[in-house]
């Protein structure tokens, strides 16, 4: 019960440093997150025939939720590009005020352990996506795997889960991006054991 408690405790905090960073950010960054939200949002449109072309063709027609999941994947991936993009004053000042910054910074090994991890969420949740929305018998590793009528039996119904997996971690990416806006963690001290 208390490991829960301390677990929606945190989720709340991350929610709310996520808020307050986007409301921190510059008109260029809001740009940038505009920008990639509808670069991602045309390619995987177009890939997965959401957005109809003649590129791509779709066999099985989108259902109801391959529309909100494209969307809202795609604003998020979209916000989670612009948290890349360093605020002008950040910039100039190079992120270092002094000697409290250095003290409470996490070592370089942790920051780049947070990057890779963020990394990995937000390629997971995107992969995801793309495989969520798509058509289940033209996505060419279920076909070759399961074959047409596997493809329809098994791949399609695992799709809406796709889909929730790929919310979830692109939420939690950008949510971490954005918390790391505003909070870095610091690293926690070792304590000396004495014999």
């Amino acid at each position: 019960m208390n490991r829960n408690r301390r677990w929606l405790t945190a989720a709340t905090e991350s929610l709310g440093l996520a808020v307050q960073a986007l409301r921190a950010w510059t008109p260029r960054q809001i740009f940038v997150a505009a920008t990639a939200t509808i670069a991602v949002g045309v390619v995987i449109g177009i890939a997965t025939v959401l957005i109809p072309n003649t590129l791509f063709t779709r066999e099985i027609p989108p259902v109801w939720w391959n529309y909100p999941v494209w969307v809202v994947t795609s604003a998020m991936t979209g916000i989670l590009i612009a948290t890349y993009i360093r605020p002008p004053s950040s910039a100039a000042t190079g992120d270092l005020q002094g000697a409290d910054v250095d003290a409470t910074a996490p070592a370089p090994s942790s920051r780049e352990r947070e990057e890779r991890r963020t990394g990995r969420f937000a390629i997971t949740g995107g992969m995801l996506a793309w495989f969520a929305v798509g058509c289940p018998v033209c996505n060419k590793i279920a076909l070759l795997a399961l074959g047409y009528t596997g493809a329809l039996a098994w791949f399609a119904p695992l799709q809406p889960f796709l889909a929730a997996g790929a919310l979830i971690f692109s939420a939690v990416a950008m949510v971490w991006r954005l918390r790391g806006q505003i909070a870095c963690p610091a690293p926690v001290a070792k304590q000396a054991v004495s014999v």
